[in-house]
């Protein structure tokens, strides 16, 4: 529903899926969903995950080492800490095949198969955060530094391996129970820093579905510091602590 290409690319995947014998399934967005590719992203998310719940399968998608560099220098001029710098690397029940192949060997492979595909115009706009990172910024950055692709992804390579250190330790502390309610006990907290807690506080968050901003990080080390019993703070979206 975003137009034409869209529409051009759902019927070619349709068709080719018929030509294997393979089921297709298209959905439209709704007219009032917005359109920032933060909202064409979730929007995205969201159907192929229904889908997949329905047929009893699993998500795959063609992301590439390219588009993992793009997310982590997202997050990184976001300031994003290890959690999101880990970018694509991190665990998901989402498949990422292609992860390890660049955006040019993908391209050559399809050519060379002489496989059919359909351009996304909207891959040129710089009306797109992602685009003039991948068309402006990361170019003049490579050309400074010819080495500065390389060292993102070691960079993202460490900071998944510290996410998934970080959350083996969180998953000793809290308890999980109904309505993505998340317990963790004062005690499990005592003597740890704000700038530990900083660091604790979203992979706990994550354990209930909650993506925490930095606002709301800084405010939960503080409240596990100077809170008292019985206390309570508000989060967005209408979280509680």
């Amino acid at each position: 529903g975003t137009g034409g290409p869209a529409t051009e690319a759902a019927t070619h995947v349709a068709s080719q899926a018929a030509r294997l014998g393979l089921p297709c399934v298209v959905g439209r967005a709704p007219r009032s969903l917005g359109r920032s590719e933060e909202q064409l992203r979730d929007a995205r998310r969201r159907f192929l995950g229904e889908v997949a719940m329905v047929v009893q399968g699993v998500v795959a998608t063609a992301h590439t080492l390219d588009d993992h560099l793009e997310t982590v220098v997202m997050r990184v001029l976001r300031g994003a800490g290890a959690r999101g710098i880990a970018g694509l690397y991190a665990p998901s029940p989402t498949l990422r095949p292609l992860l390890y192949c660049t955006r040019a060997e993908l391209a050559t492979y399809a050519a060379d198969v002489e496989a059919t595909w359909v351009e996304d115009p909207t891959n040129l706009s710089r009306r797109y955060f992602r685009n003039r990172v991948r068309h402006d910024l990361l170019p003049a950055l490579e050309r400074v530094r010819p080495d500065f692709a390389d060292r993102m992804l070691r960079l993202s390579e460490d900071a998944a391996r510290v996410r998934h250190e970080i959350d083996t330790f969180v998953s000793h502390l809290v308890r999980v129970g109904p309505g993505h309610r998340v317990s963790v006990a004062v005690d499990a907290f005592t003597g740890y820093s704000r700038s530990v807690l900083a660091v604790l506080w979203p992979a706990i968050a994550a354990r209930a579905g909650l993506a925490m901003d930095w606002r709301g990080t800084e405010r939960a080390a503080s409240f596990t510091i100077t809170g008292r019993t019985g206390g309570r703070i508000q989060l967005s979206g209408g979280w509680e602590i």
